[in-house]
């Protein structure tokens, strides 16, 4: 699903961007007294050296709220005039309600704000900007806070080495407003999905086609299973088509782009897709270093420390893009 810029009555734009992660931080020395891994294997097959963990009793909605919180305080937009909110996020604080309708209320936004859940995985964040798009393109919402939320650490099985070594927990979001020119904002968003890929990266257990029993959890089927070499080899493919359908669409070239906002899963795969879309590595923002796949908060967390740093500036042209479970993907085309 693609919907471009010449399409819109109206333009919308991200007014303020912000972002949240635990205290805690869990190196790969210490991943490495847990399973038989290390420091160098890690580093050298997904380049990441650390990642933040949830505190006990910190729940996915207090670290969406925080973000939420830093987002609206930079688009100096107080929660009340929210007009919908949406949480992306694979691991809300309860199967139901969602996760967004607690987050309305913590951050104190109108008991009447639309507010729900989207489960789209590390895509989750871009599935929501095209949503919040939508929905101030069309007249229908003014601001629209958009967030990316996930507490993996608590469906990683953490005896796997193969997938245990990859996930963190935080947050990031942005608010989405109306735009005043159409030169500026999100020029076009692009969504795909294909589920017959779906059993290369899921929680089997835990769901209505499998509910928790005694044998699903001895058999640790209520965390994450992921074909590893599957998602790298799809994952590249796709997030580069995904990149170079933003860029055509917005009819510019690969010199064009100022940066490349990624899901910051592996860097090996942001590696491969930077050559095949012709940009090189120095205009990727990155931080898996740092934080490791945090899901469909990666996103708008990468987008916020591009944007504080100063690296991200008014007139730039920026691409966002991510894949996750489902298998769903999708990229977006952004005039800062």
């Amino acid at each position: 699903m693609n919907r471009a810029s010449s399409q819109r009555a109206q333009g919308s734009r991200i007014l303020g961007t912000g972002h949240y992660v635990p205290a805690r931080v869990m190196t790969n020395q210490e991943l490495e007294q847990l399973v038989e891994t290390s420091n160098a294997w890690i580093v050298e097959r997904t380049g990441i050296e650390q990642r933040h963990i949830a505190a006990e009793g910190e729940l996915t909605s207090d670290m969406a709220s925080q973000a939420a919180r830093r987002a609206l305080e930079a688009a100096e937009i107080d929660a009340k005039d929210i007009d919908l909110i949406i949480v992306g996020t694979v691991t809300p604080d309860h199967p139901l309600p969602s996760t967004a309708v607690y987050v309305q209320q913590k951050i104190g936004a109108r008991s009447d704000c639309p507010s729900f859940d989207l489960s789209a995985a590390c895509a989750g964040f871009i599935y929501g900007l095209s949503i919040a798009d939508q929905y101030i393109r069309t007249g229908v919402a003014r601001y629209v806070l958009v967030i990316g939320a996930e507490l993996l650490s608590r469906i990683v099985d953490w005896s796997d080495r193969s997938t245990c070594v990859l996930f963190g927990d935080g947050a990031g979001a942005v608010v989405v407003g109306p735009s005043q020119s159409a030169e500026q904002g999100i020029l076009s968003t692009h969504l795909y999905a294909d589920g017959s890929l779906a059993p290369a990266l899921c929680v089997p257990a835990g769901g209505a086609r499998e509910p928790a029993s005694h044998e699903s959890v001895e058999a640790r089927r209520h965390f994450v299973h992921m074909a590893g070499k599957d998602i790298f080899k799809f994952a590249v493919r796709a997030l580069a088509a995904a990149s170079r359908k933003a860029i055509e669409s917005g009819e510019l070239s690969p010199e064009d782009i100022d940066w490349v906002v990624a899901h910051q899963a592996n860097s090996r795969i942001l590696e491969a897709v930077s050559c095949r879309v012709n940009i090189p590595m120095e205009r990727f923002i990155l931080n898996i270093h740092r934080y490791g796949n945090t899901s469909s908060a990666s996103v708008p967390i990468a987008l916020d420390e591009g944007v504080r740093s100063g690296a991200i500036r008014s007139g730039q042209n920026i691409v966002l893009c991510a894949l996750g479970g489902g298998i769903a993907w999708g990229s977006a085309l952004i005039r800062w």
